[in-house]
């Protein structure tokens, strides 16, 4: 697989055992094996210091990327109260673009409602309370 810290965190989100590379040996293999089928899990040591780096040590631990800044607008117009229509319109983009950045940032952050959204973009700063 791949060596990305961020593709092995979302393998083991959609309840992978094992993380391995392509080019691992074939006793890591075994050991990667043997290690799922005794209930526990195995990530290669190289991709296991990556994700240990990235995900324990860093302080922003949790949160897997940054809003792009298009991202940023969108919640913004649609945390504001605009519809998805309203938003597409003052960026000038498809109201199916709207509904795909949302999507997105829901999907990335764990958002589960509209109010999830709004709460997201006051911890964010993208819009202010008051």
């Amino acid at each position: 697989m791949n060596e990305d810290a961020d593709v092995a965190s979302q393998a083991f989100h959609q309840w992978a055992s094992g993380y391995l590379l392509k080019k691992s040996a074939g006793a890591e293999l075994k050991t990667a094996i043997s290690e799922v089928l005794h209930g526990r899990s195995y990530v290669t040591p190289s991709v296991a210091q990556k994700l240990i780096n990235e995900f324990i040590r860093d302080p922003r631990s949790g949160r897997s990327k940054d809003l792009t800044q298009r991202q940023r607008q969108v919640l913004q117009l649609l945390a504001e109260g605009r519809s998805m229509k309203e938003a597409a319109a003052v960026l000038d983009i498809a109201v199916r673009t709207i509904a795909f950045h949302k999507y997105r940032i829901m999907e990335e952050f764990g958002l589960k409602t509209n109010a999830d959204l709004v709460r997201f973009a006051l911890r964010e700063h993208v819009i202010s309370d008051s």
